[in-house]
């Protein structure tokens, strides 16, 4: 048999026969620019120091430095491994009807008239970034307007979920950097002059990157220009019960906007909440107008996930579900949810405690007035370059930390870093 030979290379460099020869190197993603992240060996893996420390992806952490396992979830994947009738059948394009029905029900609260009245449609994402990009695609085919207003800053993945779909992307103010706080009348003026139409995507609580959240009486007069403005409110929450220890505290700002009967939608992710980070489940809930107006929109998040994944994966949904429709188990979840949210405030008592006992130049009382997994340190691209050079601290080059992956064992070698690097650069 006479093989053929390969066809002589027409260009000098060893990839010239390459379709992709033309294609550049693509810049690493910022927020994962300095960590592992699938298997990439990256400069924290690399880094031998025994005091590295790991603040960068948002990743609930212990006193180890390991991704949080609940052991309610444990007990639950036992559970299912035992089950000898369970099966590994596609799911509906929509995914797990029981897993949908609780998380709606989670989020808009048990017995919300909403629902009652059939004017919610929810369907399973590929978590909270699925279910974003799920809604996205869902508003660019059937919203005129085309246009989204995120906060500024935002999550550094929500810019590229939504202008995959086609959306516009416009920014409203709201983290001011001289009070470390909300900029809540430039949030009100640039709502005020949104187009009316226009989508606005909010976080519901434990905002990503700063920490920093409106209160109840801030977030009722957003929902009085939102629906005076005839704005589109597009809820990301992915820390429900984490911030506060409430789960009820923590969708209040999503539950005023269903009060009122208009319609937004929500995007939900079980990845910090019950650690599922890697099974990716998630679900997105649209409330609508009528129940007539729920099922047709139904029927097109249909079209619009089947070419996308044709159909969720099963395992993080049968979690999900056994936990929420058991009340032991249930329970067991809320008690692991709260001692987690305890921890989030104790570590942030302790880091603000330890720089005001070193003397460090500044105000540090953002550190406990922000909350969640999050702190927006306030510190420089230069400085947080030289605590990662010097000390082997790996964060976001924005100054975000995440409180979630600092031990209270390693708050005094972060205080010490920070101390050191602001004194020397005032």
């Amino acid at each position: 048999m006479e093989y053929l030979k390969p066809r002589e290379a027409t260009r000098n460099d060893a990839d010239g026969d390459s379709l992709f020869h033309n294609v550049p190197r693509a810049p690493d993603i910022p927020v994962y620019a300095v960590l592992s992240f699938y298997a990439f060996p990256i400069a924290y893996n690399k880094d031998p120091s025994p005091n590295k420390l790991h603040l960068g992806i948002g990743v609930y952490r212990t006193e180890e430095g390991k991704c949080h396992a609940l052991d309610v979830v444990r007990k639950v994947e036992q559970m299912l491994a035992n089950d000898l009738f369970a099966d590994k059948d596609y799911l509906p394009i929509t995914g797990m009807a029981e897993f949908n029905k609780l998380s709606a029900e989670l989020i808009f609260g048990f017995g919300s008239p909403a629902i009652k009245e059939n004017r919610v449609t929810t369907v399973q994402c590929v978590s909270g970034c699925g279910s974003l990009r799920v809604g996205a695609e869902l508003l660019a085919k059937h919203d005129g307007h085309h246009v989204v207003y995120l906060p500024e800053p935002t999550y550094g993945n929500h810019p590229n979920l939504l202008s995959a779909a086609g959306l516009s992307l416009k920014t409203y103010r709201y983290y001011d950097p001289k009070t470390h706080g909300l900029d809540f009348q430039g949030l009100l003026e640039d709502l005020g002059t949104a187009s009316t139409g226009a989508i606005v995507l909010f976080q519901a609580s434990g905002h990503n990157p700063t920490g920093v959240d409106p209160t109840r009486q801030q977030w009722e007069q957003i929902r009085q220009l939102v629906r005076l403005r005839g704005l589109l409110p597009f809820f990301d929450c992915a820390y429900q019960g984490l911030v506060s220890g409430s789960l009820d505290a923590d969708a209040q700002s999503i539950r005023m906007f269903v009060c009122d009967s208009g319609e937004c939608l929500v995007a939900q992710s079980y990845s910090k909440t019950m650690g599922l980070y890697g099974e990716r489940i998630g679900s997105l809930s649209i409330v609508c107008k009528t129940a007539d107006v729920a099922r047709r929109v139904e029927s097109h998040l249909k079209l619009v996930i089947r070419p996308f994944y044709s159909n969720p994966p099963i395992h993080g949904a049968a979690i999900v579900t056994a936990i929420l429709k058991d009340r032991d188990l249930y329970n067991e979840w809320t008690t692991e949810l709260k001692a987690m949210s305890d921890r989030l405030a104790k570590v942030r008592q302790q880091l603000y405690s330890a720089l005001c006992s070193r003397g460090t130049p500044g105000d540090w009382s953002h550190i406990i007035r922000q909350v969640g997994m999050y702190t927006f340190t306030g510190l420089t691209e230069e400085q947080i370059d030289f605590l990662t050079k010097e000390y082997h601290i790996y964060m976001s080059s924005d100054g975000r930390i995440n409180i979630g992956g600092l031990s209270s064992k390693a708050v005094p070698y972060l205080a010490d870093a920070i101390h050191n690097v602001v004194t020397r650069t005032i």
